[in-house]
């Protein structure tokens, strides 16, 4: 497993010790259990339908081979290279160049670009930033982005029962300070490692999409006209959407300080990892 895997599989753990720690605080197992299959049901519905819903929300058009034929054809040779299905491709209108993978798993999948996408990057490029995507298709990082999601609801929804019913095991002990404190830094503490399991399996999907393509200098380079090119483009996304994105569509609001709560790494420390596995590959 690699160092970026077993961040992943620390940061589901440490989710998990979250969830029990504020289940444990509001006292009560049943309760805990039912906010758990709760998150678990809402989740599974949006995880089912993610590729309809997003989809839907971004108007994207189905492309056959013959309407896109060196599109479809790069998406079809990248997915023979990866094992994959290979699946179905979309393009959404839109000037703003980005991409994102959704579906399932690989063989309930779909990849989107944007026309400004297409209009951007050279065919070396373009390449990369499909490998990416179906890097991601073939880790199953939409099912981990989506067990995280599941996870971070049901600590909000912990924590708001600890806060307004106050537990159950010993009332006459509830503190109503720590239960605020509980309302207030569980969810955000949940929010962050949800965040920060994002940033790592993008760190992933560079890597891998790199190697599949064989061009991750082409990658880096996209990835940096992409960046200069959403600052100055906005676009009209759904802020739950966007850690879909290969580079957050909302990079252009984003402030010094928010780091921590960004869904995507800093491109340019992308852009430095891909240079240096150019320079090991070669």
């Amino acid at each position: 497993m690699t160092a970026n895997g077993l961040k992943t599989a620390a940061l589901m753990a440490l989710m998990i010790v979250l969830f029990m720690l504020v289940g444990e605080a509001l006292g009560g197992e049943q309760g805990m259990i039912m906010a758990f299959f709760f998150a678990l049901l809402m989740n599974f519905f949006s995880y089912w339908f993610s590729d309809k819903i997003v989809l839907a929300m971004y108007r994207a058009r189905p492309v056959t081979p013959e309407e896109a034929p060196e599109l479809y054809a790069m998406v079809e040779r990248l997915s023979k290279r990866a094992g994959i299905p290979t699946p179905r491709v979309y393009i959404i209108e839109s000037p703003q160049p980005n991409a994102f993978a959704t579906g399932r798993s690989p063989s309930h999948a779909a990849v989107a670009v944007t026309t400004g996408l297409l209009q951007l990057l050279d065919t070396d490029e373009l390449e990369g930033v499909l490998a990416h995507e179906i890097a991601h298709i073939k880790n199953w990082d939409i099912l981990t982005s989506t067990l995280a999601a599941t996870l971070a609801s049901a600590i909000t929804m912990l924590a708001r029962m600890a806060f307004w019913f106050g537990g159950t095991r010993n009332d006459e002990d509830h503190n109503p300070l720590a239960a605020l404190a509980m309302l207030i830094l569980a969810p955000v503490a949940a929010m962050l490692i949800q965040f920060a399991i994002s940033r790592a399996r993008e760190f992933v999907a560079d890597r891998d999409g790199a190697l599949l393509s064989r061009k991750p200098e082409a990658l880096a380079e996209a990835l940096l006209k992409i960046e200069q090119f959403v600052r100055r483009v906005p676009a009209h996304v759904n802020p739950a959407t966007a850690h879909m994105f290969i580079v957050n569509p909302l990079a252009g609001m984003r402030q010094a300080f928010s780091r921590l709560f960004s869904t995507h790494p800093p491109t340019e420390e992308r852009v430095a990892r891909l240079l240096e596995l150019a320079q090991q590959i070669r």
